[in-house]
């Protein structure tokens, strides 16, 4: 018997030995493909999957989608209670805070019962009559799904140019519009990027061109409008496909910019804005390990730069002499906070910095370099810079939420440093900020670090291990998951739940090396901190509340449910296979589960500008370490809690032929009795739906499943 035929038997073998569950289970059909790498061969017994035009796929995806209707009917009323709830918190018409930019103010809206935003402004004055942009309803009408990527208005404010993806993969169409006539210009330029800039002329636009296979932007094109895009300018090309090509226009609006960024390096080009046709330059060429981004101020660029400091630091240096040489620091360097943005006004300039994980906002003035923080209440918040068109104001647009606080807008006078609250964002049905608690507190790691947690609940909600609770977290690509707001989330807040909100390591909430401590061989101390922060979750705390010592115990075990989604899902994935036990639920939407098979394929989208995150498995040693991990790879014949899996059919980041093959193979080798779902949107991708009544099904879908095994179907 060769290898393939045992590999056959065994599939088929475990497949069917899954009695544990129902009969009306789909069984995926085996069939093997042998991987074979440094002398080590992976037996992928469900490959086939990856092949969408495959009608017996479709067929697979369809039979587990009935399935889980089939498992969750019991839970219809229950969704459906939920949806309802949480689009009653929603203000059905509502609309954004404007914003003045080249004497227009620019807003949104959404009228009732609309799905999509109205783009709009009002030229000079809040007074004066509205000119609609873009009705995005109208646009998305008969289809089942719409995005806009990018918007933006030429410097006449005559003309519009904007993007759109119909699909969800991320392969944008983009269009142009006369604001002052209405009328659509013929052209349609396709798998693009989503950004658009205008040059200075009013006619000349920038965009991106992406690989459709890779879905990689890697070139820009300039296009003339009223022009055949077939003859666009190829301005740039990037031959490294570990880099990705985005353009961009600086506040000041002299510059057009060309960024090129892997994740551990950058370079970034730039044109002038009414010099449209010349070649860019170079700023400063890439470096490995070097990242950077660039401002533009008067007669000097400002770069927030990684040389020399890993948490990053503010530089300067002269339009006429851009090279490294010449920059020197912006203002005194504190190496311990992570700068984490920027933003240039004539009189100040303003650093959004991580300290202690949370957000902070530092106000310097040009004259004197006099500085003070904003200062913030709650115990875990996040606070970050709005929308700020001009440059010659005193007045910063800055954005507050926290767990409790819904999103606010908030202007602030840099010169006599008062706050003034422009909107909180409304909540209906007898919403009362004051009825939620919230907590910080720092976890400590098996290897002595301390990993933030940001938890809220009810009050009056028992402390005593007796409470559901929800963990959730990401830990990847340096990307911070700061704690907001979520209206959704009150439905199970409501119900007696607590929130917990990890920043494990891989995230970049602690500083650089957070985010390296979290990658590439470091990664499973990702894994490692989120189950550190889930036995500190299950077991009693003492704390201190005035000057007695109390115990307090967040959740138990058997109602501890974990979530996470994307490369949060390769996280749950990875939690599942090592600490089962811990969990009477786990959420993974569109996870990222089949990390050797996926990183070993350049051809599959993204995976070439992803080697700096997990790897490149070519190189042994990476492949060792990512087999070690791998979701998929990690299966094993043991008892599994419950599982709901979500997945997009058109996901352009996560190919759904990944939570499908976890799926499949979960069910041929759990030796337990619990729920293993997996549905699949058939018309959305990685997003979900798109609308903002729409993706309520999804959230509601979650909340559903989790109460359901509580035995919570209100």
């Amino acid at each position: 018997m060769n290898l393939l035929q045992r590999a056959a038997l065994a599939g088929a073998g475990m497949a069917l030995s899954g009695g544990a569950m129902a009969q009306s289970a789909p069984v995926a059909p085996v069939k093997p493909k042998v991987f074979d790498n440094f002398g080590i061969q992976r037996i992928d017994n469900y490959y086939w999957l990856n092949q969408p035009t495959d009608p017996d796929v479709l067929k697979y995806l369809n039979a587990e989608n009935t399935y889980y209707d089939k498992q969750m009917a019991g839970a219809q009323a229950t969704q459906q209670k939920l949806v309802a709830e949480i689009k009653g918190r929603i203000k059905q018409e509502d609309a954004s805070v404007p914003y003045r930019d080249n004497g227009y103010y620019y807003y949104s809206r959404f009228d009732k019962g609309g799905e999509y935003p109205v783009y709009c402004r009002k030229k000079g004055s809040l007074v004066e009559s509205e000119e609609e942009l873009l009705d995005v309803n109208a646009l998305a009408k008969g289809r089942p799904y719409y995005q806009v990527g990018d918007w933006a208005v030429s410097d006449n404010n005559q003309l519009l140019a904007y993007s759109a993806d119909t699909v969800s993969r991320r392969l944008y169409t983009l269009r142009f519009k006369n604001i002052v006539t209405g009328q659509l210009y013929p052209e349609r330029i396709h798998n693009t990027g989503g950004e658009v800039v205008w040059a200075a002329d009013n006619k000349n636009v920038f965009y991106t061109k992406k690989d459709v296979t890779t879905l990689l932007p890697y070139q820009v094109y300039r296009h003339t409008l009223g022009t055949d895009p077939k003859g666009d300018a190829l301005v740039y090309e990037e031959r490294d496909n570990t880099f990705n090509v985005g353009v961009s226009r600086t506040k000041s609006k002299k510059y057009i910019g060309i960024e090129l960024a892997s994740s551990l390096s950058s370079e970034y080009r730039y044109i002038e804005a009414n010099a449209p046709t010349v070649q860019p330059k170079v700023f400063q060429r890439r470096e490995k390990d070097h990242l950077y981004n660039v401002e533009h101020l008067e007669d000097k660029f400002y770069i927030r730069t990684n040389w020399q400091a890993p948490n990053y630091r503010l530089m300067v240096t002269p339009v006429a002499n851009t090279a490294k040489a010449s920059w020197t620091d912006a203002l005194t360097r504190h190496p311990e906070i992570f700068l984490d943005n920027f933003e240039l006004f004539k009189d100040y300039f303003v650093l959004n910095e991580r300290k202690g994980g949370l957000r902070q906002l530092r106000v310097v003035s040009w004259r004197d370099k006099q500085e003070h923080y904003l200062q913030f209440d709650e115990p875990a918040y996040t606070a970050t810079i709005g929308i700020n068109a001009e440059q010659d104001t005193p007045l910063l647009r800055y954005n507050y939420t926290s767990l409790a606080t819904p999103p606010s807008t908030f202007e602030y006078d840099m010169s006599t440093r008062t706050s003034t609250l422009l909107k909180e964002q409304p909540v209906l049905g007898g919403f009362d900020k004051r009825d939620y608690v919230t907590e910080r507190v720092f976890v400590k790691s098996r290897d002595n670090k301390f990993i933030p947690m940001s938890i809220v609940y009810k009050k009056g909600t028992k402390l005593d291990g007796t409470a559901p609770l929800l963990q959730y977290a990401y830990g990847s690509y340096g990307f911070s998951q700061d704690p907001t707001f979520s209206a959704a989330r009150l439905s199970l807040l409501n119900r007696g739940f607590v929130y917990a909100l990890c920043n494990i390591r891989g995230g970049q909430e602690m500083g650089r090396q957070w985010f390296e401590d979290g990658r590439m061989l470091n990664k499973k101390n990702s894994f490692n901190d989120f189950i550190d922060c889930s036995l500190y979750l299950t077991k009693p705390q003492e704390v201190t509340v005035g000057t007695a010592k109390v115990k307090k115990q967040f959740t138990a075990t058997d109602k501890l449910f974990a979530m996470g989604g994307s490369a949060g899902g390769l996280l749950m994935g990875a939690v599942l296979n090592m600490r089962p036990d811990l969990y009477k639920g786990v959420v993974a939407a569109v996870p990222f589960v089949d990390v050797v098979t996926t990183m070993s394929d350049p051809t599959i989208p993204l995976t070439t500008s992803e080697y700096d995150q997990w790897g490149n498995p070519a190189d042994e040693e990476y492949f060792q370490y990512m087999l070690s991990y791998s979701p998929y790879d990690n299966v094993q014949a043991q008892a599994y809690p419950n599982i709901l899996v979500t997945t997009g059919l058109h996901d352009s980041q996560v190919q759904y032929y990944e939570p499908a093959k976890w799926v499949a193979k979960l069910r041929a080798m759990k030796t337990d009795k619990n729920q293993l779902l997996l549905h699949t949107d058939m018309t959305a991708g990685h997003g979900g739906a798109s609308g903002r009544f729409k993706s309520i099904d999804d959230t509601a879908r979650q909340y559903a499943f989790m109460l359901q095994l509580l035995g919570k179907n209100l």
